[in-house]
């Protein structure tokens, strides 16, 4: 990973940890919504997955790190789980889509200190 792409991973996996937060908080308070305001919770949640969805993309095609498609097949299969009514499920695969996304974000804040930008 040369410097560019460092800076371009470490600032999107910055960006996509606070998503993956984000959303995961609000799907853990899915189970208290009224059953008649949950479609459009499982509705903003999809959106927002969506989004970072987007987000990973566009970091696997600026940084070439091939890291991002786990993240990718996590978030997918968090939006999976949300379309099939088990939305509870989704924090487990968001949870490895985090945990993939903070290994990029600390191998590029690695390369990043050995070139003294850091």
């Amino acid at each position: 990973m040369n410097v560019k792409q460092a800076i371009l991973a470490f600032s999107q996996s910055e960006k996509i940890k606070a998503g993956i937060i984000g959303v995961t908080h609000a799907l853990e308070l899915l189970p208290g919504i009224p059953d008649r305001n949950r479609k459009g919770a499982e509705s903003m949640a999809r959106v927002f997955i969506s989004v970072m969805l987007r987000d990973v993309h566009l970091s696997k095609k600026v940084t070439g790190e091939s890291s991002w498609q786990e993240v990718e097949k996590n978030i997918d299969l968090a939006l999976v789980m949300l379309d099939s009514g088990v939305a509870h499920e989704s924090s487990y695969h968001l949870t490895r889509a985090l945990s993939s996304v903070t290994d990029i974000g600390q191998r590029s804040m690695t390369v990043l200190k050995s070139k003294g930008l850091l």
